[in-house]
């Protein structure tokens, strides 16, 4: 197949686009530094560059957290998508595949799966992320055939969670909570494995996270040691509703999905 890999600079980027090209397909990078420079905020750019491209599918990567701006990160959600979705369709491209996050849903008791509604009535600043996460997937799903990519909070080389990243600066200040909350993890090499598998997976929504939501009373302590950084305290305290982590159950069942790190407990080692 031909495709455009939007976001082909970026942490899975960089890892997807030489699997791909391994396995016999033929991938044209985009990015604002990549193969074919282009700002996806520019909607005729990506237009024009989509078009010449004449994909058969479309990878959609993209992010915008180097700085941590997560307000730039929605726009690029909203905006860069919307720009990216209209290219494709305008190109006859038949199936978009997108990361989305697995931390938007609304709030509850047990983990969030697919069915679960997003947390639309989020209040500020959740609501950027939730906004952003809910406009990608809407435009995504105009597309022949779609899937969203639901990626737990990644961990591994080159991600914010690595024994170089930005949390692990964060947590050798002090910065990161050790509380109550429930997060979902996943390793960066399967996301990298779920975007691949995707390509043939049927049109829907997909959770992509291990197999242990855990409080970072739990996970915290464990990358601390794996980035060698002091852990911080335990704090009390209730969860906050929505961080309730995501369940995996129809990955791993109903479309035969395995995480070569099925814990972030075994995955830490790699930091």
């Amino acid at each position: 197949m031909r495709i455009v890999l939007a976001g082909s600079t970026g942490v899975i980027g960089r890892r997807l686009e030489p699997i791909l090209t391994a396995q016999g397909h033929e991938v044209i990078g985009l990015a604002r530094n990549g193969p074919v420079a282009v700002d996806v905020l520019d909607r005729d750019a990506v237009a024009a560059a989509v078009r010449d491209a004449r994909p058969d599918v479309v990878m959609h990567q993209l992010t915008s957290l180097s700085t941590g701006d997560f307000a730039a990160n929605a726009r690029l959600r909203r905006t860069g998508t919307r720009n990216l979705v209209d290219a494709a369709l305008a190109a006859g491209v038949r199936r978009i595949v997108a990361q989305s996050i697995a931390w938007a849903y609304e709030p509850g008791a047990e983990p969030a799966t697919e069915e679960t509604p997003l947390d639309l009535g989020a209040p500020e600043p959740r609501q950027t992320s939730v906004g952003g996460a809910a406009a990608l997937e809407s435009a995504v799903q105009e597309a022949p055939e779609w899937v969203v990519l639901r990626y737990g909070t990644l961990y591994g080389p080159g991600t914010w969670y690595a024994r170089d990243g930005l949390m692990a600066q964060f947590a050798a200040a002090g910065k990161i909570p050790a509380d109550a909350d429930v997060s979902s993890l996943l390793h960066i090499d399967d996301a990298v494995d779920a975007a691949v598998a995707a390509l043939e997976w049927p049109v829907g929504v997909v959770n992509v996270c291990d197999d242990e939501p855990a409080a970072a009373s739990q996970w915290v302590p464990a990358f601390c040691a794996a980035a060698n950084v002091p852990a911080p305290a335990a704090t009390e305290g209730e969860r906050h509703g929505w961080a309730r982590g995501a369940s995996n159950h129809y990955a791993r069942t109903h479309l035969g999905w395995n995480p070569a790190y099925p814990s972030w407990r075994q995955g830490f080692v790699t930091l």
